[in-house]
């Protein structure tokens, strides 16, 4: 047996306020039609839930017991409402992002900033993994979005192109001599090369780039984060290969400085990716909208 919500909402109010009447004011709905929604609940049942009385109406036994059902679920109700309205206005709600440390600290950080600053009851987790890793937290459900370096091709998924980067090569003092000049990427790899692990976009364009020039780069260190990049350059262990925006500090106060190469290399997309055809939350739509400002 089911029946209209509708009905044992008029049940709730008559309950709550014993009277007919006052039901009527709270639901918008004439007496009559009160009256005629309690005896289609009652007929339902074939129990009656009402004493009619000169003041108004009050339970039976019975209608005690429904009474005490509908009640928790009407508390609920009103509890969910106020938690729509609450994720609605970004009063309550989770952000989860996903994307690489360096994007995360060099990238995303001043978006993640503003955000908490403008919705400090939302809650925000970093999800931290390589292209491959934030890709597959995307399709089990447990990012909202992801933030990676392009390209993606994958039909499942769908990314918003969003600011652009360069990759470069730095060395430290220990390599002072190639300052100024323009190397060969043949004689670039005379040298030790340090560069992110394996299954890294960054690893993966680099790869390609000198592998379509004919030539295969063995890294002497493979490294998993921006800083150990830039610290094994300093500390002259051989020359990186790096993001320019990410090493712009250390540029700027010469404690590293850029490899010349013959070659341009391309520069490097940044995307926010997203699961096609799946609806973003209100929060994850609040903060891709404001990441795109």
């Amino acid at each position: 047996m089911t029946n209209n919500y509708e009905l044992y909402k008029v049940f709730y109010w008559a309950a709550k306020t014993g009277s007919l009447t006052q039901a009527a004011k709270v639901l918008f709905l004439t007496q009559p039609s009160v009256s005629h929604a309690i005896k289609q609940l009652e007929e339902s049942f074939g129990i009656t839930l009402f004493y009619r009385t000169p003041k108004g109406v009050t339970l039976t036994q019975e209608g005690s017991i429904l009474f005490s059902y509908i009640e928790q679920s009407q508390i609920l109700i009103t509890l969910a409402e106020e938690k729509m309205h609450a994720l609605k206005h970004l009063e309550s709600g989770e952000l989860r992002v996903g994307g690489s440390d360096s994007l995360f600290k060099h990238y995303l950080l001043p978006y993640l900033e503003s955000f908490h600053s403008s919705y400090p009851d939302v809650k925000i987790h970093l999800n931290h993994g390589t292209t491959p890793e934030v890709i597959s937290f995307l399709k089990e459900g447990k990012i909202d979005l992801g933030v990676v370096r392009m390209p993606i091709v994958d039909p499942q998924l769908e990314v918003q192109e969003s600011i652009q980067l360069q990759d470069c090569f730095v060395a430290g003092a220990k390599y002072a001599d190639l300052k100024g000049k323009v190397l060969s990427m043949e004689m670039l790899l005379q040298y030790p090369i340090i560069l992110f692990s394996r299954n890294s976009r960054v690893r993966m364009n680099i790869t390609e780039l000198f592998q379509s020039y004919g030539y295969s780069i063995k890294p002497e260190f493979e490294v998993g984060s921006v800083d150990l990049l830039i610290e094994f350059a300093k500390k002259g262990l051989g020359i990186s290969f790096v993001t320019r925006e990410f090493v712009s500090s250390e540029l700027e106060e010469r404690s590293l400085f850029e490899i010349q190469l013959d070659v341009q290399l391309p520069p490097a997309q940044v995307g926010i990716m997203i699961m096609r055809n799946m609806p973003l939350s209100i929060t994850a739509k609040h903060f891709v909208e404001m990441v795109n400002q």
